[in-house]
């Protein structure tokens, strides 16, 4: 059944004629996700850390936490994404999987003791590299909707042309591509070894693809057919900026609170070019051969025509405000907290003649409500923890399937002053693509449900 909603966070597409690719409101909120990729520890405890500190993945949540470390230290991360998406179409399911292997993290913290006396006796410096996004999935969608979309030959030359109206097969390949990522540096001290606060400044670096094939096989009734291949491309490059403030407060010896704040990300510069633009009619490179005339294929880029286009646009989104709470059962172990709250509809395109997208984000989008949770025992010198994680979509109009929802475990050794970390998190949300957006009326969305499922594993060196 067709959802009766406007788009679904991550897959939905623009209302153009022949148009399957991403649109820009689609990329605002793609380019304003978070895969809260970090340390082995930091992922298996649910990215639980605002009021925790001491691990470099935190620096991005509150980087109050770098003063929490007593050594200067240094950790590196590998994940493994094995992702599985299974599309319906009209009673029609298939299974896309694929594994991707990324360098998802990289940071170190300098620790320096306070040389004369004073209420600040320690102040951290942090520096990491995180990769924030990872937009690397493929998908298949195929089906029969019934309704042919492409009906003419555009060099039929019978009179009247042979109309195939007939609808035997539909079939839709998408392909992603890129990465979203940032540099960290914080500053962080602490006030009579209770009040840690910190400040940051991040940079992104956004790169992105789009690849996505339309192909349909369609018929007279008579034995003569017409096989069409529309394709559209879509690459995006751009550079951001932000900065985050917080604090954790310790109450006691047990329990301590936190907050945080990161202002939105200004992407001051983001360069796209795509082959979205009419070409015969077509937008996008269209190849379409029939049964009827064998030899004679219509090609809108024969003769090396490729038309394509540019664009230069502004995006900021959503800033992020975090609360914390931790209880901490001495070096026995601990529960963690963070509450995330975002508010989508003030994000805004600019630059660009963006009026309807920015009406669409004030409109449909929402304050959106998440959390972390997250725990850890330490046996000695081997830590066992978890985690889970709650993100609410942003659509007014979302499905509750449509919420991230994820759990997460792993464990660690500490050597001295080497540590490794292991880390195993899954997480699942549905949504929906629609491959015909000019026919929606006619044709349904294809269903997705989407499970994401990341071993990762972190080493740390104490300097």
């Amino acid at each position: 059944m067709k959802k009766i909603i406007t788009l679904a966070t991550l897959f939905a597409v623009t209302l153009t004629s022949y148009a399957q690719s991403l649109s820009y409101q689609d990329l605002a909120l793609l380019f304003s996700q978070d895969d809260a990729n970090g340390t082995a520890r930091f992922t298996s405890m649910g990215g639980a850390f605002g009021a925790l500190g001491g691990d470099i993945s935190s620096i991005n949540i509150n980087p109050a936490g770098l003063a929490v470390f007593n050594n200067s230290s240094f950790a590196g991360t590998l994940n493994n994404r094995n992702t599985e998406i299974q599309s319906t179409f009209y009673g029609n399911s298939v299974n896309n999987q694929d594994q991707f292997f990324n360098f998802s993290q990289a940071g170190a913290v300098l620790v320096f003791d306070s040389a004369y006396k004073s209420d600040w006796s320690k102040f951290a410096i942090g520096f990491n590299y995180r990769l924030t996004k990872d937009f690397n999935d493929n998908f298949i969608i195929e089906g029969n909707s019934g309704v042919p979309t492409f009906r003419d030959f555009p060099l039929d030359n019978n009179n009247p042309t042979i109309d195939y109206n007939v609808s035997d097969e539909q079939r839709f390949i998408n392909n992603y591509k890129g990465e979203l990522d940032e540099i960290n540096m914080a500053f962080s001290s602490v006030y009579q070894n209770r009040l840690y606060v910190g400040a940051g400044i991040n940079f992104y670096n956004l790169s992105f693809s789009q690849q996505s094939n339309l192909l349909e096989f369609n018929s007279d009734g008579n034995g003569n057919t017409l096989d069409a291949n529309f394709y559209q491309e879509n690459f995006t490059t751009g550079s951001g900026v932000s900065l985050n403030a917080g604090f954790i407060y310790k109450a006691n010896q047990n329990f301590r609170f936190g907050l945080s704040y990161q202002t939105p990300t200004w992407f001051t510069e983001i360069i796209e070019d795509t082959n979205i633009i009419d070409n015969d009619g077509f937008d996008g490179d269209t190849e379409i051969t029939v049964s009827e005339n064998p030899n004679t294929i219509y090609d809108n880029t024969a003769g090396n025509n490729f038309p394509i286009q540019s664009l230069i646009y502004r995006l900021k989104t959503p800033s992020k405000l975090t609360a914390s709470a931790a209880v901490v059962f001495g070096k026995s172990g601990l529960f963690s907290f963070d509450y995330i709250s975002r508010n989508y509809s003030n994000m805004e395109l600019s630059d660009g003649g963006f009026a309807g997208e920015n009406t669409f984000f004030q409109n449909e989008l929402k304050n959106t409500n998440s959390f972390n949770m997250g725990t850890e025992w330490r046996f000695d010198k081997l830590s066992v923890r978890g985690g889970y994680k709650f993100e609410e979509n942003p659509n007014k109009a979302a499905l509750d399937s449509d919420d991230i929802n994820g759990y997460s475990f792993g464990a660690g050794y500490n050597f001295g002053n080497f540590k490794l970390d292991f880390a195993f998190s899954n997480n699942n949300r549905t949504s929906f693509y629609d491959a015909y957006p000019q026919f929606s009326t006619q044709i349904n969305t294809a269903d997705l449900n989407i499970d994401n499922r990341i071993f990762t594993a972190t080493v740390s060196i104490s300097l």
